[in-house]
């Protein structure tokens, strides 16, 4: 068994001065208070359970740094995005997706959520995620996406056709052959109504109903004006008409909602993940996140693109959305906000995402007295730290990094 000492730790009931967390078998086994540490190892400031990164494409982060020279859109960003995808290999890919989990890892995520589409009618490229995940020590729920389509009534086209399995009956089929290992799960995504015909959507949805759902959602408003003018529905309720609104599916980004699609969404209790640093990045817009979290939708967070990794960023940039799109301050709670961080339930580890007896030994600790922290409350360190801040990262029991240094498993 290891102990952990915190100095003090975010539990369900709020902030606790002295927890001692004992670990056993990767799992919280039980927890009480001490003055001090004793044997245990000490874990400074502000203890939260670790964070779940709900939407990523690790690929995507050889795109950092490299697209800004001439403005453009969502759209022109997608031709940079698509050169990428040409050129990676499973071996290129294992490379590149360790040293983004790796990234994640420091900042305190401890489970990723991983929309794959790159997938060359095999499980090649997933499997090298897996153990892209495992070489950085953190949970993986691999969310393999269905992509049949270059748009309504389009087909593949180019490098497009990496991302084909060409059927949902094939895509399945494929997806079948994974299978999950003590530190990864597998999902099902639709990658958009864009990319997934009308008349597969309902056999996608269906395929998986044990595991998790995503979908990119109305990230764009041309996705919007396309669905409208092919099929007289906004995305959101073609989704609906489907079948793939349920309490499993997460809606990404959500951008472009009307108020009969947020009702649609609430009412099924679908989550819908926000990525404010990509929504920024890439022009996208402010999508109505407390209106959707009052119609009954969890919220969850993800770094998408990885133009920053950062996972605090990412909460204090959902409440500041908030505030730009309506003019008022404390859209959402500190406590609201850590629940979005470290929203596990959304890419299928429901067990995680708090600090309690029973479940994963997964917490971060963040420091209290950097330049950034000093004089915070410990409630309100989502609102001020940032990754420079995360001091202690735990995933099952074992300290995988410290200080932004990364301690290696391959």
């Amino acid at each position: 068994m290891t102990s952990y000492w915190c100095e003090q730790a975010w539990l369900p009931e709020g902030v606790v001065p002295g927890v001692l967390i004992d670990v056993a078998d990767g799992l919280v086994v039980h927890l009480s208070t001490a003055d001090g540490p004793g044997d245990a190892v000490r874990l400074p400031g502000v203890v939260l359970p670790g964070f779940a990164n709900a939407h990523s494409h690790a690929f995507h982060r050889a795109l950092r740094g490299r697209t800004h020279d001439d403005g453009g859109t969502f759209w022109t960003w997608r031709e940079a995005m698509y050169a990428v995808a040409a050129e990676l290999t499973p071996e290129s890919y294992l490379e590149l997706a360790t040293s983004v989990y790796r990234e994640m890892a420091v900042t305190g995520v401890t489970a990723v959520g991983e929309f794959h589409y790159l997938h060359d009618r095999s499980n090649e490229m997933g499997e090298a995620l897996r153990q892209a995940a495992a070489n950085a020590g953190i949970r993986l729920t691999l969310l393999d996406t269905c992509y049949l389509a270059g748009g309504i009534d389009i087909p593949v086209q180019g490098v497009q056709r990496r991302f084909s399995d060409g059927t949902a009956e094939a895509w399945a089929a494929r997806v079948e052959e994974l299978r999950p290992d003590p530190m990864t799960r597998i999902g099902a995504a639709i990658h958009s109504v864009r990319a997934v015909p009308r008349a597969q959507l309902a056999e996608v949805a269906a395929a998986f109903p044990d595991n998790p759902l995503h979908v990119h959602l109305s990230e764009q408003p041309a996705e919007n004006e396309a669905c409208l003018n092919a099929y007289g529905l906004t995305p959101t309720e073609l989704l609906h008409e489907a079948g793939a609104l349920t309490a499993r599916t997460t809606a990404v980004h959500a951008t472009h909602l009307s108020t009969k699609d947020i009702k649609l969404l609430g009412a099924a209790r679908t989550g819908a993940c926000f990525c404010p640093t990509t929504e920024a990045d890439l022009a996208d817009g402010i999508g109505p996140a407390r209106d959707l979290a009052d119609a009954g939708s969890p919220l969850s967070l993800g770094s998408d693109q990885h133009a920053v990794i950062d996972p605090l960023l990412e909460s204090r940039a959902l409440e500041h959305g908030e505030r730009l799109r309506t003019g008022k301050r404390g859209r959402f709670s500190p406590r609201e906000l850590l629940a979005a961080l470290t929203n596990h339930t959304s890419i299928g580890w429901p067990e995680a995402g708090r600090i309690g007896v029973g479940a994963p030994a997964d917490f971060v600790a963040i420091r209290l007295d950097s330049v950034r922290t000093a004089g915070s409350r410990p409630e309100q360190v989502v609102l001020t730290a940032t990754a420079s801040d995360v001091a202690t990262v735990v995933v099952a029991g074992k300290v995988i990094a410290q200080d932004g240094v990364h301690f290696s498993n391959g």
